[in-house]
């Protein structure tokens, strides 16, 4: 069964989540695992695409957009097709994604704006009611 964790960000920035996403994208693909980030729009894929380049002057993390190339260990997408990704699922939409159960785990990135808390409660209480187990984790961000 899918773990799912709630990652709760202090900031009420809704960027606060693609930077942070970059970050548990990277850890993951140090300890070895496949990574896809399930981004609500095409345009957050573009966005989330130029960030994993940038977001730290000493890390690379090998990724694709979807559709533009051969999978990488992380990938970004948007529509209803992870790939051959089954590991670890980063979810930017605001939508259950419709194959998050392949996962072994989901990782959801809350920040203090309604936009983005309300229908991650909405997911939570999905999750909750069909016996998945939550964890939730209170970080701590600058921005």
């Amino acid at each position: 069964m899918t773990r799912i964790d709630f990652y709760l960000l202090s900031s009420d920035q809704p960027q606060t989540r693609l930077a942070y996403a970059c970050r548990l994208a990277h850890k993951a693909w140090q300890k070895g695992h496949r990574v896809y980030l399930h981004c609500a729009s095409e345009q957050m894929c573009q966005e989330l695409d130029a960030l994993l380049w940038s977001f730290r002057r000493d890390a690379f993390v090998p990724h694709v957009i979807l559709g533009e190339g051969p999978e990488e260990a992380v990938s970004c997408g948007n529509g209803e097709q992870p790939g051959t990704h089954a590991d670890l699922l980063i979810n930017l939409s605001d939508q259950t994604p419709s194959f998050f159960s392949r996962f072994q785990r989901l990782a959801e990135i809350v920040v203090e704006h309604d936009g983005v808390r309300l229908p991650a409660r909405e997911r939570f209480r999905f999750y909750r009611e069909r016996g998945y187990p939550l964890h939730s984790h209170q970080i701590r961000t600058a921005g």
